[in-house]
């Protein structure tokens, strides 16, 4: 039997379909292009929707499990699918992904969970042989995504990243065409993440609702005592269970970014950041403003940027840029040579995808067992979002100093100095925050690619960050038992 690769997949897409391709190693089940994949969705609020949708737009998928510890939000989804399916739905409601894990005929599991339990679903899933399609950020601290991709490697699932960007053959093409020098060499990838939110206000400590099962929602995450703000969505702005918008929103252009380097750069060799939760005087703990920066050994640079906080005339920017060495750059897929004001629209051949977009393309590489062809796999999640932890744990370390222009420690990057006067700029003049404010400015943290580790100034404090303390019973195992 012949190995499917995703090169001949993509090669012969058109006639895949009639192939046997075997399962994985781990699962040792046969799947026929038309054999049925039955898969379990964890975390049914939000986005979780977006996954049911997902996968009953696919053809042969079936829901088998849907699971969430919010009895009211299960119940909800399981009748909205069983309108979907006339009432004829096998798909069973659990509290606990882990009943759906222990059923062998379940061939998946698709997380879209808060950012806290996503590795260890993930690591779960695949100790179980179960596939995992998860959502980003794959992980929520750095050691736990080393620990995800060494489940993927020891049980062969496929795994692969909610960053849906990366089953776009049009980004895809770009970025092989600037790895191929078209423009010259990369010098920034930058992304931005600024899309307007507001205050979330302050919830006190109450008991958690009867229909909610707080120890479930809580998982690995080490908190004790329950309020409104952590359920359902605005846990995104608290450490120990979301990211900020730097590696929630972010993560898809933060993936964007790295993704566009030198096909050689894993992480980053040196990163800071610097920012502040300005105006709305809330209980959330992540920054609503943030400029981040890192360094790859081969010189290369990411910028990253989040502006959260709402103003009239507030410019919109979930988006990417590309600066070359030369001085030309790409904004908004148009090409300014260097001191051009004169755009060229950017026209290039599509890029190399699995086919079916991020739903589809998962089902592909599910049925062809082959971890290879994920749009997004384990590998690339793990240094997009080590990418993201990096940068907030700089945050995470700083001290705060007056709010004007020359807040960033930058040396004598006069890139760094210039993207980072535009952001202030928006927040003076823009967002009207007052002189008397702070930025809470990070230092730079060295990192070793190769250990994953912190070295140099400030290395204690860093390396305490890369992993986050879990609960009894929720504990992600060592890389070297998982």
């Amino acid at each position: 039997m012949t190995q499917i690769t995703r090169r001949n997949f993509l090669e012969t897409s058109g006639v895949a379909a009639s192939i046997l391709i075997a399962g994985t190693k781990a699962s040792g089940n046969f799947f026929g292009a038309n054999d049925r994949v039955r898969i379990a969705v964890a975390g049914l609020n939000g986005r979780g929707g977006s996954h049911i949708g997902g996968w009953t737009s696919q053809k042969n998928v079936e829901l088998a499990y849907l699971a969430d510890p919010d009895e009211n939000v299960r119940n909800r989804r399981l009748k909205s699918v069983q309108k979907v399916v006339d009432g004829k739905n096998t798909t069973q409601g659990v509290a606990d992904i882990r009943k759906a894990l222990e059923d062998k005929t379940v061939d998946a599991i698709s997380v879209a969970t808060p950012n806290h339990w996503h590795s260890l679903m993930t690591i779960w899933g695949a100790q179980h042989g179960k596939h995992v399609y998860v959502e980003k950020p794959m992980s929520h601290d750095v050691a736990e995504g080393r620990v995800a991709v060494e489940a993927q490697k020891k049980y062969g699932v496929v795994i692969q990243h909610g960053t849906q960007s990366r089953s776009s053959s049009q980004i895809a093409g770009l970025h092989e065409a600037i790895q191929a020098g078209k423009w010259g060499k990369l010098k920034i990838s930058y992304g931005y993440c600024c899309k307007p939110r507001g205050s979330i206000g302050t919830k006190g400590v109450a008991a958690a609702p009867s229909n909610l099962d707080w120890n479930l929602w809580r998982g690995p995450a080490d908190i004790d005592e329950f309020h409104g703000n952590y359920v359902h969505y605005n846990w995104h702005w608290f450490w120990k269970t979301g990211n900020g918008d730097l590696n929630n929103q972010g993560t898809h252009q933060l993936d964007i970014a790295r993704w566009a380097l030198d096909k050689d750069q894993t992480h980053p060799i040196r990163t800071m950041a610097l920012g502040g939760r300005f105006q709305w005087n809330d209980q959330g703990e992540t920054p609503n403003t943030m400029y981040g920066l890192a360094e790859y050994p081969n010189g290369q640079f990411v910028y990253f940027n989040v502006r959260n906080v709402n103003y009239k005339g507030y410019p919109r920017q979930v988006e990417n840029e590309y600066y070359f060495e030369d001085g030309g750059r790409i904004v908004r897929n148009k090409y300014y040579a260097k001191g051009s004001n004169e755009g060229e629209s950017v026209s290039v051949p599509a890029g190399k995808v699995t086919p079916g977009g991020n739903w589809g393309s998962f089902i592909a590489a599910v049925r062809a067992g082959n971890p290879d062809m994920a749009n997004g796999n384990v590998h690339e999640a793990h240094y997009g979002c080590v990418l993201g932890h990096l940068m907030n744990n700089s945050y995470r370390l700083g001290e705060t100093v007056p709010f004007n222009a020359k807040a960033g420690r930058f040396g004598d990057n006069a890139d760094a100095s210039e993207h980072f006067g535009r952001l202030h700029d928006i927040m003076q003049t823009g967002v009207g925050v007052k002189d008397s404010e702070k930025y809470t400015v990070g230092p730079w943290l060295t990192y070793d690619p190769k250990t994953e580790l912190h070295v140099g100034e400030h290395a204690q404090a860093a390396n305490a960050l890369l992993k986050d303390a879990n609960r009894s019973g929720f504990e992600i195992p060592d890389a070297s038992k998982v």
